[in-house]
């Protein structure tokens, strides 16, 4: 699986159709309409996100590892 940054993983679950409803700190909290799923997304920098954690915002949000 490739390294991903949680700046491009919010960009792409913007794409998505996912909506930033909040800020807090450095979290980005995603929503969609009609999910009642929530997806926090550290932004912290360019670092990339850790490899557990990146599988599991990808199953919450329903991306594929193909997308990304």
């Amino acid at each position: 699986m490739k390294a991903i940054s949680g700046k491009d993983f919010a960009k792409l679950l913007e794409k998505k159709g996912w909506e930033l409803r909040r800020t807090k700190g450095s979290h980005h909290i995603y929503g969609k309409v009609g999910d009642p799923a929530r997806i926090s997304v550290p932004i912290h920098g360019n670092s990339p996100l850790k490899i557990g954690l990146l599988r599991h915002l990808m199953k919450v949000a329903g991306i594929d590892e193909t997308e990304l």
